[in-house]
């Protein structure tokens, strides 16, 4: 019998081990699943013939794979413990991984990315995303935030011991210790930390003494949120925050470039990744405290004006203050859609509600990298790229705007509306 002080041994809630666990998670599967693919789409291309375009092509099968499986891994963890999820996919992403690098045709290289992208996703944001959100409601966001930063601190420590790695050994050797170092950083853990539901050691959400399982069983019903102004709007801006965003980050070494040395831009790259953990650690503390909804109208116009101010600035402080700036957008947006779809539509449906919103955004992610490097062929500048990524920001707050209120209808298991709530 689970004994109810569980969760609360020497004066912490056990929710706190439960984010350490899944910061963990999220450092190796972001260093070496995500980050990593620039690292292994070279090697793949020079030490294993494979055409760039053809391994390029496999990291967009990664994503894409990504997305469309967190459909399935969303109703998983609905079905089972989440443990089962996790300990799966790290196994299936770490085993594959392992394999990439002996791979001896085009057919094995998109067959071990798509496994692999499977696994991503099922040890990855959608189950990590799930289990703060069922474990903290009082102090959510920064909760998350804290979390969450397990995908920057892997871009930072990870990814460059990996590049290495690679670089001193070659790629055949190497991603059978990665695929090892993946299972080892994931697989662990889950077991021995992760708990599905405060519930499971007899406490409430946020370390309460009774245990509310009714709190699980509260939100609108997939198909509702489905039919939802506030999910569609804010999904489709996302699109645009993801667009914008993510082809900011992959070309700002190409914008560096244009005005400081090889050493100097590869130098700044750190300026980004550092900020984006300073300003979601700072944004989980603020968006505790005020509307969520203000609070993200906030960041996508900072993002905008950072883009902006990217695209037109001269000289390498105004280039590393925009970085900076840009930096603090990007850790915080997200953090803030997991949390606006949490507030807006409750835990009953949340995890097949996320992966849903989640595939959509693979949009903006595949789109953004190519077409600012599309407008920079045209116009052999950056500024014109980053203009067009400002201006999808803009785009992505206006449609945020107008998606309304984050208003939450709260229905039990039959599905009877309780409440309504707007931040």
């Amino acid at each position: 019998m689970t004994n109810p002080t569980d969760g609360q041994q020497a004066g912490i809630f056990y929710g706190w081990r439960i984010v350490a666990a899944v910061f963990i998670i999220l450092t190796f599967c972001s260093g070496l699943g995500f980050y990593n693919h620039t690292v292994m789409l070279q090697a793949l291309s020079t030490e294993r013939s494979f055409p760039i375009t053809a391994t390029s092509t496999a990291v967009s099968i990664f994503f894409i794979t990504a997305g469309v499986s967190g459909l399935l891994v969303a109703r998983l963890i609905e079905w089972f413990d989440i443990r089962v999820t996790l300990v799966g996919g790290g196994l299936l992403a770490g085993l594959s991984l392992a394999v990439i690098g002996r791979v001896g045709s085009l057919f094995e290289l998109y067959a071990m990315y798509i496994l692999f992208g499977i696994g991503f996703s099922a040890s990855g944001l959608l189950p990590g995303t799930t289990l703060v959100t069922r474990w903290f409601r009082k102090r959510r966001a920064l909760a998350l935030a804290t979390a969450s930063t397990g995908l920057s601190l892997g871009g930072v420590l990870i990814t460059p011991l990996s590049a290495d790695f690679i670089g001193s050994v070659g790629i055949a050797r190497a991603t059978p210790w990665l695929g090892a170092i993946y299972i080892l950083g994931t697989v662990p853990v889950s077991m021995l930390f992760i708990r599905a539901f405060p519930s499971d050691l007899g406490i409430g959400m946020d370390g309460e003494d009774e245990p509310q399982t009714k709190e699980y069983q509260q939100g609108l019903p997939f198909g509702s949120a489905m039919g939802n102004r506030f999910f569609w709007g804010m999904a489709l801006s996302y699109i645009f925050v993801m667009l914008a965003q993510v082809g900011g980050i992959a070309h700002q070494f190409g914008l560096l470039s244009e005005q400081l040395s090889t050493g100097q831009a590869a130098s700044a790259l750190a300026v980004l990744p550092i900020f984006s953990i300073i300003g979601r650690l700072t944004g989980g503390w603020i968006v505790d405290r005020i509307s969520i909804r203000a609070f993200t109208t906030g960041m996508m116009l900072a993002q905008c004006l950072a883009l902006l101010i990217l695209a037109l600035g001269n000289g390498p402080w105004v280039l590393l203050f925009g970085l900076a700036f840009f930096g603090v957008t990007v850790g915080n947006l997200l953090m803030l859609q997991p949390l606006l779809i949490a507030e807006a539509f409750g835990l009953l449906h949340y995890p097949r509600i996320y992966s849903v919103s989640n595939l959509l955004t693979t949009v903006g992610v595949a789109v953004g990298p190519a077409l600012m490097g599309w407008i920079y062929t045209l116009e052999a500048t950056y500024r014109w790229s980053y203009l067009a990524a400002s201006a999808a920001g803009l785009l992505s707050l206006i449609i945020f705007i107008y998606a309304g209120p984050v208003g939450q209808q709260v229905a039990d298991v039959d599905g009877d509306v309780k409440s309504v709530v707007h931040r």
